[in-house]
């Protein structure tokens, strides 16, 4: 993928109604004629600005936790400023030296890592970065802020990667660097080491470098479990186009750079490496999920009963998915069929804790770009996040938090907003002039060997070659 010419650049101004109309209030539209592109800042740098003043807004909202180290458990719930990186700086040995998986945990009283390897590799290596000395809330704070640092880094990479795939688009990554949930959410957790990977990856693959997208994506899956899921979409556009060996080599990538990152902490302690996988299996609908709401109105759902329906409703909208992929008069795109696993993922899944979003933000871009749709969207999650804090507060201070039915009504507008955003893309495949991607001429941007590639087989319809449709004066205002 070469570097786009700025007189092809996709222009927000004069693409999508919602930034359009909001242009009025800085004299309209960018002219046809301007120089785009022919000065110091271009639409990476700016992006990049973006989201670097996102990532110091994110950290300034941290504030009223940072000024006690997170030691005050109500404020953390009150403004909303709670993160996982301090509790488990102390409460998972890392404040002592204890290397992740490796060093027994219960000479210090602490528990072990339950995240999967590379999220324990990122704990302990900012925690050596973290000078000795001062006293507990000091030191759990200098943690934070380094680990604030890196992540912001992270977020820089994911808004870059997303840049450069989107091809002709590369504007439509505004859209991550100042998305609220990444505001919000990024210091909660690692999370984003995953999603920067994950970025990268479907940058290598638009490039058409399958294997260092499916090393990528091995190395994002030790960090997170959900990448791996992106190898649905790939096998299922495979199967159209019959690119079976930029699969298996994307496949044998990944697995190759996962078993790097996992076996010799498996081999050197079985049972810890473990405890993530463990975890997952024995908790029952928590935070976030449907299972809770459906527990909280008096459904009986077991641990075991969940652990079957959830995987059970999880694959038949994935096997839905895939004939979508298969039938579909004109191929999906790529991240249009990833997008729509991950939110098939989401919506199952026992657990949605508030940073989950980072993993759909960059796929939501690159599956519908139109800021009216994600910033409704997005609205529906900042809900979904001062609630569940709100929320917790209660198990402390009954009277002044968040009623459970209330938090409930929360978690449906999360899951239905989310619903609702998959349904738009559902219509973008089924009826392709609605996505705003092809209505300006492209195919698949982020298809790598897809993107214009001959159909072999098509269910229920004959193959064909895919051309570039030819571009619309003015998009569908959907």
């Amino acid at each position: 993928m070469s570097v786009v010419p700025p007189s092809d650049v996709v222009l927000p101004s004069r693409d999508d109604p919602a930034v359009e109309g909001a242009s009025e209030l800085i004299g309209g539209p960018v002219g046809r004629h301007a120089l785009l592109g022919t000065s110091w800042w271009t639409p990476i740098r700016v992006m990049l600005l973006l989201v670097v003043l996102a990532s110091a807004l994110g950290v300034a909202l941290d504030q009223p936790c940072r000024a006690t180290g997170w030691g005050d458990g109500t404020t953390q719930y009150t403004h909303a400023c709670y993160s996982d990186i301090v509790h488990l700086y102390w409460g998972r040995g890392i404040a002592e030296g204890l290397v992740p998986y490796l060093d027994d945990p219960s000479a210090t009283g602490d528990e072990v890592v339950e995240y999967p390897v590379l999220t324990g590799a990122a704990m302990w290596v900012t925690g050596l970065l973290v000078p000795d000395g001062g006293d507990a809330t000091s030191r759990g704070i200098r943690y934070f802020d380094v680990n604030a640092l890196a992540i912001a880094l992270l977020a820089a990479v994911t808004v870059w990667a997303t840049a450069r795939t989107a091809g002709r688009r590369p504007w439509d990554a505004a859209m991550v660097a100042v998305a609220p949930g990444l505001v919000l959410t990024a210091t909660i957790n690692w999370d984003l080491y995953a999603v920067a990977l994950t970025s990268l990856a479907m940058v290598a693959w638009a490039r058409r470098h399958p294997v260092a997208a499916g090393m990528l994506l091995g190395l994002a899956t030790a960090a997170k479990f959900y990448p791996a899921l992106l190898l649905g979409p790939l096998l299922v556009l495979s199967l159209r186009t019959g690119r079976w060996r930029e699969l298996g080599q994307a496949v044998l990538g990944a697995v190759v750079l996962w078993c790097a990152a996992n076996v010799p902490i498996m081999v050197s302690n079985f049972d810890g490496w473990a405890r993530f996988y463990r975890l997952s299996r024995e908790r029952g609908g928590d935070y976030g999920s449907p299972w809770l709401v459906l527990s909280g109105l008096g459904v009986d759902l077991p641990v075991a009963r969940v652990n079957v329906w959830g995987p059970v409703v999880f694959l038949s909208l994935c096997i839905g998915i895939g004939l979508l992929g298969l039938m579909a008069r004109r191929r999906p795109r790529f991240a249009q069929l990833a997008f729509l696993v991950l939110v098939a993922f989401v919506l199952t899944n026992k657990v949605y804790s508030p940073q989950y979003v980072l993993w759909l933000i960059p796929l939501a871009v690159l599956a519908r770009p139109r800021w009216r749709d994600f910033l409704l969207w997005q609205a529906a999650e900042v809900v979904y996040f001062l609630s569940v804090w709100w929320y917790i507060h209660g198990f402390t201070e009954p009277d002044t938090a968040l009623p459970a039915r209330m938090y409930w009504v929360a978690v449906t507008a999360h899951l239905v907003a989310t619903a609702v955003y998959g349904a738009l893309v559902v219509r973008d495949i089924l009826r392709p002039e609605h996505d705003p991607v092809r209505a300006n001429g492209a195919d698949d941007p982020s298809g790598g060997v897809f993107d214009g590639a001959e159909d072999r087989f098509v269910l229920g319809g004959a193959p064909g070659v895919v051309g570039e449709p030819e571009p619309v004066a003015t998009p569908p205002a959907s």
